[in-house]
Formats: structure tokens, sequence, C-alpha cells
């Protein structure tokens, strides 16, 4: 069992290399043993993404829950959300999404749900731990089939408070579970909607599903250009996260859509907590706390923001990653369907287009997400390093990884938690600043390299 599949907050890897139908099985019963030992209800709901490998890895999972002594609701080839949907609005004791996300084709894995919170951390360490030791608790629990998905739907209809405009949003699914889905529900509450890649391919065959990636929004750009339509929504290959193109085409990063849907939140909650991670702009703090928020810094992964949310009683956060979860008026999670629906309710009570609603905005040069490889073995030390360096030379924060304060603007560095790669990210004022701040940190990470013999 490769002990790298067991991440901060779910389970990934190779479908064919690190997930193998015993790996799997085990994995399943470990979790039905969890769900026993904390005398939580033996019955697990369980959904699928289209991945190619999801049926085989969904039936090895489903033996082993069994093989604990939990019954499994199977929910079918669904998004993410429509799991936690099941997990917040069913009788079950977890829930389990068999997904490999925004990652390539062939990999897979497992997002996991105890008591309606995210597994994660020490509770993955410990699953890891049953499995490995085949700690098992035996049983024997049935399977059958429920019905999920229309109540997700319903659900979020009725949850929808429109403004009387009406919008044309083109919609890329990326072949993924979402595609089924939010076209119909979209055009059901009274928009146009111009879908593209809504068909259900496990391949993947015209983009890789990760819409944090502006090459995978080419197709999207080019179709809100061909039909003039209002916006363009991407999503990735489990429904979770949401990219956004204006009417222009341009990309509303995460960082700038969660700072526009904190502000339509903070009209109707003053003083609300909103949580974002630690490759958002100071230019989202800044505008939390100036439209009246409590702006908090937070690490990054869904599993961490949403612990994170309910240890502050946060009614929003977000990540850069397109990861936007709700408290207010919905379950917490992240839902890129729901996010969709916020930010159409913000648009349909104004007159004014997308592009126009964050350009008062102070503007500032940043890169992209940058992701440099570097092996899981020696990532975490690595990061060690350079906060030790940086932190002699300048103010930092260590909430995960090292972000640095510089002169103008700020730098972070951290170790993925899904591959391995170092993640960084700059800002400043200017792109000479900009640039400088990247040249600090990588001449950082090459001496940490370095020293540590990586």
């Amino acid at each position: 069992m490769n002990p790298h599949i067991f991440r901060a907050y779910d389970i990934r890897g190779k479908a064919e290399r690190d997930l193998p139908d015993e790996v799997v099985r085990a994995i399943g019963q470990a979790f039905a043993t969890l769900i026993r030992r904390r005398g939580l209800l033996a019955r697990v709901a369980v959904g699928r993404d289209a991945r190619l490998s999801g049926p085989r890895i969904r039936d090895a999972l489903a033996a082993g829950i069994r093989a604990g002594g939990c019954d499994v609701l199977d929910v079918g080839v669904v998004p993410t959300p429509v799991v936690y949907f099941a997990a917040h609005t069913r009788e079950v004791g977890g829930a389990i999404m068999v997904t490999g996300s925004h990652n390539p084709p062939d990999e897979n894995g497992l997002k996991m749900v105890i008591d309606r919170a995210a597994l994660f951390g020490d509770d993955i360490a410990e699953l890891a731990r049953i499995a490995g030791e085949e700690d098992f608790e035996h049983g024997d629990g049935i399977e059958r089939s429920i019905e999920v998905l229309r109540p997700y739907v319903d659900q979020q209809r009725l949850l929808a408070e429109l403004g009387p405009r009406r919008l044309k949003v083109v919609v890329d699914a990326g072949n993924g579970p979402t595609g089924p889905i939010a076209p119909g529900l979209l055009e059901s509450l009274g928009f146009e909607v111009i879908p593209i890649f809504c068909e259900l391919d496990g391949t993947f065959p015209n983009h890789h599903p990760d819409p944090t990636v502006e090459e995978n929004l080419l197709d999207l750009r080019a179709a809100v250009a061909a039909h003039g339509a209002d916006l363009g929504v991407a999503y990735d290959g489990d429904g979770d996260r949401i990219g956004v193109l204006d009417e222009k085409g341009a990309v509303v990063w995460g960082d700038r859509l969660l700072a526009l849907l904190a502000r339509a939140l903070l009209q109707e909650v003053p003083g609300a907590a909103i949580v974002a991670e630690v490759k958002c702009s100071d230019v989202l703090f800044d505008d939390i706390e100036r439209h009246g928020g409590r702006a908090i810094m937070g690490q990054v992964g869904h599993s961490l923001i949403k612990a994170r949310m309910k240890v502050e009683g946060a009614l929003l956060a977000g990540e850069m990653s397109g990861h936007i979860f709700f408290a207010h008026r919905y379950f917490g999670y992240d839902d890129a369907i729901h996010a969709t629906i916020r930010l159409l309710e913000v648009l349909t009570h104004s007159e004014q287009p997308l592009s126009a609603l964050l350009a008062d905005l102070p503007p500032t040069v940043a890169t992209p997400e940058l992701r440099l490889d570097c092996p899981d073995a020696v990532k975490f030390a690595v990061v060690d390093h350079v906060k030790a360096a940086m932190a002699a030379r300048y103010p930092t924060h260590d909430i995960d990884g090292v972000r640095v304060r510089f002169a103008d603007g700020w730098g972070l560095v951290r170790a993925s938690n899904t591959g391995p790669v170092l993640v960084m990210r700059c800002e400043a004022s200017t792109a000479a600043a900009c640039d400088a701040n990247e040249a600090v940190l990588r001449d950082a990470i090459a001496k940490a390299r370095t020293e540590l013999g990586a």
C-alpha cells in the first residue's frame, strides 16, 4: 500500500498502480471500522465521477464497506457535492466520493465524510493505520441504490433568490458529471444556456478538467464571444470547483470571485466572517474588511477550509482553485453548481455587467499558481528551509507553508498536499516588484534543495 496516497484531506493516486482492488477494499473496510467505532449509523453513501476506473474502484470500495459491517447506499455517477448533499440530508454515518477531481484521467481517489464532516489530517492517518494493519471490524452489510440527484436539483431551485434580470450563460462541464445537471437546472431558472462538453466522458477528450488553468478555458472563451454571453462558467472533473469568465472573456479568478460574493453576503449579514486561503490576494482580504466583514486567512484544502469555517463560524469561504463554500443558506461545503447560482443571484440583481462589478478593486500584478516539481519525500523539508531563511529577513505568515511580506507585495511557498509539487504565488503593485519577489523565493528554494541534496 503506497503511503503517499493518503493526503492531508483525501486519498489520491494512479488508479491502476496505487488503487488496486485489494487496497481500495481495505480502505473501505477501514472506513466502515471508523464509523462503527465512533458509534455512528452504519450506513455509507457512495458516488463516483465519470472516470473509466470509477466502476472498478467503487465496487471494491463498496465490498470493503460491507465487509466492515456497514450498508452501502449507491448514489450513482454524480458531482462530489451531490454526495455531500446525501451526507447532510440522508440518514448515513458517512459518505465517500470516488473521484480524481481535476487530475488526469488515469488518476482517481476518494473524498470522505464522516458524521457530516470532511475526513482529513489525523483521521486520514488513522484510516491508513487501520487499513495497513488490517485492524478491522467485520460484518455483512447490504447495498441498495438511492435517488439523491433529483432532491439536490430541487433544493438548488428553492435556494435561488434571483433578481429580475435574466442572462445568457455558457456552461463548460469538461465532460464531467455536472454536464447532465447544470444546464437543465439553469434553464429551469429562466437563463439561456449554451452547453459545451456536457456529455459524460471519463477520458476528458476536449480539455483537462481543471478550470484554474487558463488554457482549459479557451473553448469557453470562444463560446462566450460567439454567443454574446453575459458570462461563462466551467467546472472541474467532479463539480466542486468553478471557473468563471466575464462577458469580455476575462478570467474572474477565485479570489476576485470570492470578493464579489463576499460583498453580496455582507450586505445581508454585516460583520460576517469569511475565510480565504493563503494563495489569495491581499486585495481580497482588504476588500472584505472594507465592506465590514471579518477576513480570515486559512490553509489550502477543501477539508481544512470546511473545518476552519466551523471553528470561526464563517458563512463563506473560498480558494484560488475555485472551491467556494457557503454556510449562508447552505450546508457549508464546496459546490460549483451552487456557487454558480449565487453568482447569478448577484448579477440578476444588478444592471451592470460582470466585468464592471469588481472594477473598483485596486490593480495588482500577480503570478498564476506556479508549480515546481519536488519529490513528496522532501517537499515539506524544502518549505521548512525556505521558511527559516525568509523569517530571518522579512515578516512572514506560516499557517500553510510560508507567506512572505515584501516591501511591495507578498509571495508564498507551500508544499502541495495532492502531488510532488511546491506551489508558489507572488503579487505586487508592479510587474518589476512581482518579478523581484518571485526571484527571491526561487533563489531560497534552490538553496534549500541544494542543502537537502534534493
